[in-house]
């Protein structure tokens, strides 16, 4: 089998394909997945080196988030509603491979309407943004949204989310490139490049002056938007893409009577779990009306590839989100099914 094992601590330009790695053996509660198709994360390059919360004994597989099939030699669990050869998709660890073995609670089925590179990078960015929108920020329809690192993965669900909901989105990004992407693929109404100087005063004048009524941030520019947010406005943390944990000025906070929202999105699974088919439903309906869909970058990598493409995650050359491609569906399989 095929997989990016990891044995150290390694940058993952170091992490290299091996193609005989062991298959994965699944717990009580797992399936095998046939993997179809992996998305690169930004803690991935993290977790590679052992500078993400999450560090699996060595040697583990790198890799969160897949879309694929059950396969044909998988454990039924107990309770599990799905059969080999359903198409889904989820997390665990262990997806940059030809198989990886997954909890049966975190895998979803895949809409027909959606493909597997489509369904890859659906798990963690998308109820992520809509949580954080929705479920914190409580979003009502009208307000304004400053949407940070708009082009991203969870920047651009953040951008078609906060339209889904009614609200107007100002999309900034770092390049006049990703600017156009926000507006092509996201809707966004209006954009601003947060590499100008001077930029929060181009969202002010866009407001009126009155300021945004939500920040949504997952690179770290909290404390610059704090400059073009209106009273009462919400501020969500989403991540630190940039690299550094901000120090906030909280007299700010304390003088235009801001609160500050964090959203660790895999925390519910334990703390909330009943929220999670709630998300879901709603999103998947969203899909299913066409409000929302799924913004795949223009590169499909290989797995051969998927350490290149962390490395042009890493330099924010990508945008919407990176997917590796894992193999491609037997449509005659498929159609006998």
């Amino acid at each position: 089998m095929r997989a990016y094992v990891v044995n150290e601590w390694l940058h993952p330009s170091k992490v290299t394909l091996v193609h005989d790695a062991p298959e994965p053996v699944p717990g009580p509660e797992d399936v095998i997945i046939d993997v179809y198709s992996a998305a690169l994360n930004f803690f991935d390059i993290l977790q590679s080196q052992g500078k993400y919360q999450v560090k699996p004994p060595f040697p583990f597989t790198l890799g969160a988030e897949f879309a694929g099939k059950i396969a044909s030699n998988s454990p039924i669990p107990k309770g599990c509603p799905f059969k080999a050869g359903d198409r889904v998709f989820g997390s665990a660890q262990g997806s940059f491979a030809d198989k990886v073995a997954a909890k049966w609670k975190a895998i979803m089925p895949l809409p027909d309407s959606l493909t597997f590179d489509q369904g890859a990078g659906l798990y963690i960015t998308w109820p992520t943004s809509y949580e954080a929108l929705l479920g914190r920020a409580e979003l009502k329809p009208g307000e304004t949204v400053l949407v940070n690192a708009a082009a991203g993965g969870v920047g651009i669900a953040a951008v078609q989310l906060a339209k889904a909901l009614g609200a107007k989105v100002i999309a900034a990004a770092g390049s006049q490139s990703k600017l156009d992407i926000c507006k092509q693929y996201g809707g966004a109404d209006f954009t601003v490049n947060y590499t100008s100087p001077e930029w929060q005063k181009q969202v002010l004048q866009i407001t009126g002056g009155k300021g945004v009524d939500v920040v949504y941030d997952p690179i770290g520019l909290v404390k610059d938007s704090l400059k073009c947010i209106a009273f009462k406005g919400r501020v969500l943390v989403i991540g630190f893409a940039a690299g550094s944990i901000e120090n906030l000025p909280l007299n700010l906070v304390l003088l235009k009577n801001i609160s500050i929202l964090g959203l660790h999105w895999g925390l519910y699974t334990r703390m909330e779990p009943s929220r999670i088919p709630v998300v879901w439903k709603e999103l998947l309906e969203l899909f299913a009306s066409g409000r929302a869909k799924p913004v795949i970058y223009s590169k499909v990598y290989s797995l051969e590839d998927a350490m290149a493409g962390l490395g042009a995650l890493e330099r924010r050359e990508t945008w919407g989100k990176a997917i590796v491609h894992v193999r491609d569906e037997d449509r005659k399989a498929a159609a006998k099914l």
